[in-house]
């Protein structure tokens, strides 16, 4: 068993031990880093940089995290897990326009892609296929015609799923294909108001 499957399978029997309740769990489908199965779930808590969800039946009742504070600031905020923060001096900057029009800044480093940022900070974006562009979950749209521009073009890969993408913009990029480069620096991209759920099948005819 892998690591992510076991800790997957530790946080489903500690959730069912625990009989949570009273905190809204949120709906979701994911393919596993490992293997690439896709399970139906509910999100619940992270562990070892890994968002997690539970294997646990449809309808049963499982905790979610409730929204951190921290993750509506306007400030520049830091890494505290598995992206390295940035040395001092060295970091780029980079702004996630929420659904509800807040803007989120972190400093990170060049080589980091979007879809791995936002999940670190615990942004409303889902990257269902584990950042292999087989989804279109973590579609983001790039503020900047300019800065859009500066990117390298997006592979037939890519775009195939693009053209599945909720609200697709001529700027809208999959988070997963964008890493941060110092021409970035200064990136703003916006969440789409809403992304569409995939099912297990959707992965199955790949």
């Amino acid at each position: 068993m892998s690591p992510l499957r076991q800790c997957l399978s530790k946080a489903a029997s500690a959730a069912a031990g625990a009989g949570w309740r009273g905190v809204e769990a949120v709906n979701c489908y994911t393919t596993l880093a490992a293997g690439k199965t896709t399970i139906t779930g509910r999100i619940i808590p992270r562990c070892g940089g890994y968002s997690l969800k539970t294997a646990l039946p449809r309808g049963t009742p499982t905790p979610s995290l409730p929204l951190r504070n921290s993750q509506f600031s306007t400030s520049t905020s830091y890494s505290h897990g598995h992206i390295t923060p940035p040395k001092p001096g060295e970091g780029l900057k980079v702004t996630f326009i929420d659904k509800d029009g807040t803007p989120n800044t972190f400093l990170v480093n060049q080589g980091d892609n979007l879809l791995d940022i936002a999940q670190e900070y615990e942004l409303d974006v889902e990257g269902a296929c584990g950042g292999s562009a087989a989804c279109s979950t973590c579609h983001v749209i790039v503020a900047d015609q300019d800065m859009y521009d500066r990117m390298p073009e997006p592979d037939d890969d890519e775009n195939d799923m693009l053209d599945l993408a909720f609200g697709l913009t001529e700027t809208s990029r999959l988070g997963c294909q964008v890493k941060m480069t110092k021409d970035l620096d200064g990136l703003v991209v916006k969440l789409p108001s809403m992304t569409r759920n995939l099912q297990s099948s959707d992965f199955s005819k790949k």
